[in-house]
């Protein structure tokens, strides 16, 4: 046998209370809130992503170059283009698909040193230094060494 609570015939066909409907916008308004900062979130992380992949690209592309500089300190009138003087600094933009005056920035630098000179071998250095809204200044730092072309 179930026991019958006294409830009078108005509080069985009233509905809600008000302490229920505040109770459930409040727990929907949590939900929400909930959702919306993780959209927020996943989207600068996918955008400082991306810069972070350009700018990698750019260390990249800067290394590639120095590779391609010619270097034979053997050779018979012997040729170094690999100085840090043919590699100044340089501000891109970062490659990323974009439309409008949304342009992202990055500065550039490739230091070269001398590591030994027998056997000859140097060290290219190239960081790339961008920012990213209000958090601050990353860098993308590659490191190669290079030995003569002969």
């Amino acid at each position: 046998m179930i026991p019958k609570l006294n409830r009078t015939k108005c509080q069985r066909t009233s509905g809600f209370c008000l302490l229920e409907v505040v109770t459930s916008v409040a727990i929907s308004a949590v939900g929400i809130t909930g959702v919306i900062s993780g959209y927020i979130l996943a989207a600068e992380r996918a955008e400082w992503s991306a810069l972070s992949a350009a700018a990698n690209e750019q260390s990249i592309q800067r290394v590639e170059q120095t590779r391609a500089a010619k270097w034979e300190p053997g050779a018979a009138s012997p040729l170094d283009e690999l100085v840090a003087t043919h590699f100044p600094m340089q501000v891109v933009e970062l490659s990323l698909p974009r439309k409008g005056t949304n342009v992202s920035w990055a500065t550039n630098r490739t230091t070269i040193s001398t590591i030994s000179s027998d056997p000859p071998l140097k060290m290219i250095r190239s960081e790339t230094t961008w920012s990213y809204l209000s958090r601050g200044v990353f860098t993308n730092t590659i490191i190669a060494y290079r030995a003569p072309d002969s």
